[in-house]
């Protein structure tokens, strides 16, 4: 029996005392199978037999035995992530279609995709190569500033919460513990969300922490992709936090050029570490330079992950006139294989801080 890594996310039981199939909620969408378990419930493939198309609704599972008080807390933590999800507006996050209340509880209507999640990529298949895990990262900054700038921290970034497409899209999902800055504190002082391998080294500390804090997370996550582990798992959870506070990262064997962009991030100082705008233009340069892709390297099986796996044309497509940078943050959430990387956004205008 294959024995899942800790820091996979999953899989996990199905939860009991769930939905069955066929339950109608809201009214209107009728839940069809399980897509997903998790510790805090299921994730349904639907109808919406309003608008008559599938979509993904998420229910809320919660445990036996639980104190009202914490049932009531994980209802609001299942709101929040609607909330933080539906405010941001980006092809690399997962949109929110509705919040519907039946049973007494919350449930969450987003948008279905058909794909799979980076930590069951790298379970499975092994290593991500360093091109197509470059690629990630430049979609994964773009979802991630656009969600600072309206304030919002997701706080649990990790491969498990990372969606690969089939059309290549890729796409941060599971804001459940993310923070708004018009919530409410939700938890008890020294109380640690997330999980251990992809925290923060200030968060594991308990000290303030921002936007940064999502980068380091990021920076763990886009490693454990071209490494096949993560940079500081010890096996055990108090461990491995030591680890991420005090050691320095396991030293990369099959990162190559993207070495040096995984250090930025995962700089101990929050201080030092390297921001978006840093990380982002040189995983273009990297795109355009030393991972530059060729006819061969695209047909390759070498990179199976090319985040945009779509057939390639027969004749070469007309070059469209450039369009004139729209100064808008964020990025976009794939590049395609004809898509030169050095494109008017590879240089995008600052924007504050």
């Amino acid at each position: 029996m294959t024995q899942i890594p800790t820091w996979s996310g999953g899989p996990a039981s199905p939860p009991t005392g769930r939905a069955a199939p066929g339950t109608t909620i809201g009214g209107r969408y009728s839940l069809r199978s399980p897509v997903g378990n998790g510790g805090m419930g299921t994730v349904w493939r639907a109808t919406d037999t309003l608008l008559r198309r599938d979509v993904a609704v998420k229910e809320v599972v919660l445990p036996p035995g639980l104190a009202p008080s914490d049932r009531d807390a994980l209802y609001e933590r299942t709101l929040r992530e609607a909330r933080a999800a539906a405010a941001i507006q980006h092809p690399a996050v997962v949109q929110v279609y509705d919040v519907v209340t039946e049973g007494g509880r919350p449930w969450i209507v987003m948008e279905l995709l058909d794909a799979r999640s980076l930590a069951d990529m790298v379970i499975e298949d092994g290593p991500v190569a360093p091109r197509a895990v470059a690629k990630i990262g430049i979609a994964l900054l773009g979802a991630l500033e656009v969600a600072h700038a309206i304030g919002v921290l997701h706080r649990d970034v990790k491969p498990a919460n990372v969606l690969i497409c089939s059309d290549g899209r890729c796409v941060l999902t599971d804001f459940g513990v993310a923070r708004m800055p018009t919530d409410v504190q939700l938890t008890t002082p020294g109380m640690v969300l997330g999980s251990p391998h992809f925290i923060s080294p200030e968060r594991a500390m308990g000290q303030e922490f921002g936007p940064p804090s999502d980068l380091f997370s990021l920076g763990v996550t886009l490693y454990t992709a071209v490494e096949g582990r993560p940079p500081f798992d010890k096996g055990d959870p108090i461990e491995t936090m030591h680890a991420v506070v005090e050691d320095p990262p396991a030293t990369p064997q099959r990162s190559g050029p993207l070495t040096g962009v995984l250090m930025g991030l995962l700089e101990k100082d929050p201080a030092r570490r390297m921001d978006v705008h840093r990380a982002r233009a040189n995983l273009r340069e990297l795109l355009a330079g030393p991972l530059t892709s060729t006819a061969t390297a695209v047909n390759s099986v070498t990179d199976p992950y090319a985040v945009v796996p779509v057939p390639r044309p027969t004749t070469p497509p007309a070059i469209a006139a450039e369009p004139k940078p729209s100064g808008q943050i964020g990025g976009r959430a794939m590049i395609g294989p004809e898509q030169p990387p050095a494109d008017p956004l590879s240089a995008p205008p600052r924007r504050g801080a």
